[in-house]
C-alpha cells in the first residue's frame, strides 16, 4: 500500500514523484519547524534537512510536536529526523547541530536546496538567510513571531513589505530595506500580541522576557509553510 495514496489523489501521481526528488531545509525545529518537518515528511518530500543546536525541554511540550515526557533533554534534530523516518524510511535527512548566524552560515551550503524555511528567532540568522537566498535565487519562507498568540485563525502569508502588527516582521521589515531584501515571503500572525500575566522565575536572561504560547498558533503557522513550500515545489 502507497503511504502517499490519500495525498496523490489530490495531487497526482506527477506531483508525489516530484516531491520524492526534491530537497528542502529547516533551520529551527521547534513550535513552527517541527511542524513543518512533520507535513514536508507525510507529503512525501525526499530530502528534509534539519537545522538546529537546541535540546528539547518541559516548556516545549504544550506547542512543539517533537516535546513529550521521553524526549526531553534530547537534540531536537535527533528527535527529529527520527520521527520523520518513522513516518517515511524512504526520507532522507541531514542533521546539523548548530546555530546559525552569519559566523557559522558557511557550514551549510544553500545552493543545493529546492527551498528553504526559516524558522529559527535569531533576528541576524533570518537576515542572513534571506540575503544568501536573494543572492543564490533560492526560494525562502521565512515565519515572524507565533508567541503571545491564540487566534491560529490570523495567520497570513504574505510579503515582508506588506506585514503589520507584528513586532518582529517589523523589524524585519527595516532590515530588509536597509540590506537591499527586495522580497521576502513570510508568515505572520494580525493577531495583537497578548502581553503574558506573568515571566518564570527561571530565565537565563532576566533583561529578556521569555513569550508566552499556545499549542494553536505556533502548529499553525509551521502548517502553512509547509503547504506553501509544497505547493510551490509541484508547480
Amino acid at each position: 500500500m502507497n503511504r502517499f495514496q490519500r495525498f496523490e489523489m489530490l495531487v497526482g501521481t506527477g506531483a508525489v514523484e516530484k516531491l520524492k526528488n526534491k530537497r528542502v531545509v529547516v533551520f529551527g525545529v521547534g513550535g513552527v519547524g517541527g511542524y513543518v518537518c512533520e507535513a514536508l515528511c507525510r507529503s512525501g518530500v525526499g530530502c528534509i534537512d534539519v537545522v538546529d543546536n537546541d535540546t528539547v525541554s518541559k516548556t516545549n511540550i504544550n506547542c512543539q510536536i517533537i516535546a513529550d515526557e521521553n524526549t526531553v533533554g534530547m537534540n531536537k534534530t535527533s528527535v527529529m529526523a527520527q520521527r520523520m523516518k518513522d513516518i517515511n524510511p524512504n526520507v532522507s535527512v541531514q542533521e546539523y547541530n548548530m546555530f546559525y548566524l552569519p559566523e557559522t552560515a558557511e557550514q551549510i551550503d544553500l545552493s543545493k536546496y529546492d527551498f528553504v524555511v526559516d524558522a529559527i528567532d535569531t533576528v541576524s540568522g533570518k537576515m542572513e538567510l534571506a540575503m544568501r537566498c536573494q543572492k543564490l535565487c533560492i526560494p525562502l519562507v521565512s515565519s515572524m513571531g507565533t508567541g503571545n498568540k491564540l487566534d491560529p485563525t490570523k495567520i497570513v502569508i504574505t510579503d515582508i513589505y506588506k506585514t503589520k502588527i507584528c513586532p518582529l516582521a517589523r523589524v524585519m521589515r527595516n532590515l530588509c530595506k536597509k540590506n537591499g531584501i527586495k522580497k521576502l515571503t513570510v508568515v505572520y500572525s494580525e493577531e495583537e500580541p497578548i502581553s503574558p500575566l506573568f515571566q518564570p522565575e527561571e530565565n537565563d536572561n532576566p533583561n529578556k522576557s521569555i513569550p508566552a504560547s499556545s499549542a494553536f498558533v505556533p502548529p499553525a503557522a509551521g502548517l502553512t509553510i509547509a503547504s506553501y513550500v509544497v505547493r510551490n515545489l509541484i508547480k
